[in-house]
């Protein structure tokens, strides 16, 4: 990749791995439906007229069915889930997790579209979840963190659905959305979610109004870490490619737990840090991104 590419590189997983930071900040003052809302809304209200700068309105306007469920199962509910999470879980230990998204889409490809993967993706997924399994039984029983019925081992299950959920809309894209412009795909996706929570997000808004730091952490979330992020990550899948684009998922990681612990004082425990090394790794191989040299011995 070219410097430009690795800057805007690093630039999306800082800003990916500020949007669990600001969860935290914005979950419990808003309610993870009112604070979902904002998010996916404000992305919508980026992203749209760039839409319709690029002339791309047509092909939303004929896709607008699979997009609006790809916006329910890849925008509203997981990014519900991770709002829940928040109220229980640090920014860091939610970035791990969200790490094993690409280990569910292998998984998911290869018991939907019947994507069968090597002995070397197999492995991948094996070691990448068992990563996942050791850290969620190290993690799950802390008895602080939580806020109110919201427990870390409930934590740890919405950041696992939430990844289930992003494997599923993966694949269902490849299977339905192939070929449709990215941005009618992003905006479309953002409009759907915000237009499905807004009678929830209306019932649950909360009475007392969220603080200006809450506030700014939803705003964030929602220009910054939603809609910039969407357009940063479709450039460098235009200009890098989309293998390229993927090794993002190494980085959100590290700067969710470095953006917890600048602002937070959330310090990442050896097992969470060991834990998050085995997923990575696993991730790389069931993604192709890490490959076995295949040795073989030469006959005399």
């Amino acid at each position: 990749m070219r410097q430009r590419d690795l800057a805007e590189l690093a630039l999306l997983g800082a800003l990916w791995g500020a949007s669990f930071l600001f969860m935290r900040m914005g979950a419990v003052e808003f309610g993870a439906v009112a604070l979902v809302f904002v998010r996916v809304a404000g992305a919508a209200v980026l992203l749209l007229p760039l839409l319709a700068v690029q002339g791309q309105w047509p092909a939303l306007r004929t896709h607008w069915r699979p997009i609006a469920l790809l916006g329910v199962v890849n925008s509203a509910l997981p990014f519900l889930c991770f709002a829940l999470a928040a109220y229980a879980l640090s920014a860091g230990l939610m970035g791990v997790f969200n790490a094993t998204a690409p280990i569910w889409t292998a998984l998911i490809a290869w018991g939907w579209l019947g994507d069968r993967p090597g002995a070397a993706r197999v492995a991948g997924l094996a070691l990448g979840l068992a990563g996942a399994v050791g850290l969620a039984w190290s993690r799950g029983g802390l008895a602080a963190g939580g806020t109110g019925s919201v427990t870390p081992a409930l934590g740890i299950g919405a950041c696992i659905a939430a990844t289930v959920l992003y494997g599923i809309s993966a694949n269902y894209s490849r299977k339905r959305l192939v070929g449709v412009p990215p941005m009618a795909t992003a905006a479309g996706s953002q409009l759907a979610a915000a237009l499905v929570l807004a009678l929830p997000a209306a019932w649950a808004w909360p009475a007392q109004a969220p603080s200006a730091a809450a506030w700014g952490g939803a705003i964030a979330l929602a220009l910054l870490c939603t809609g910039f992020a969407y357009i940063l990550y479709f450039r460098l899948i235009a200009h890098a490619g989309a293998t390229n684009a993927m090794t993002v998922t190494f980085l959100i990681p590290a700067f969710a737990m470095a953006w917890g612990w600048l602002v937070l004082g959330e310090r990442p425990g050896w097992d969470m840090l060991a834990g998050a090394a085995v997923i990575l790794v696993g991730t790389a191989l069931a993604t192709g991104l890490l490959r076995i040299p295949n040795w073989r011995t030469e006959k005399a």
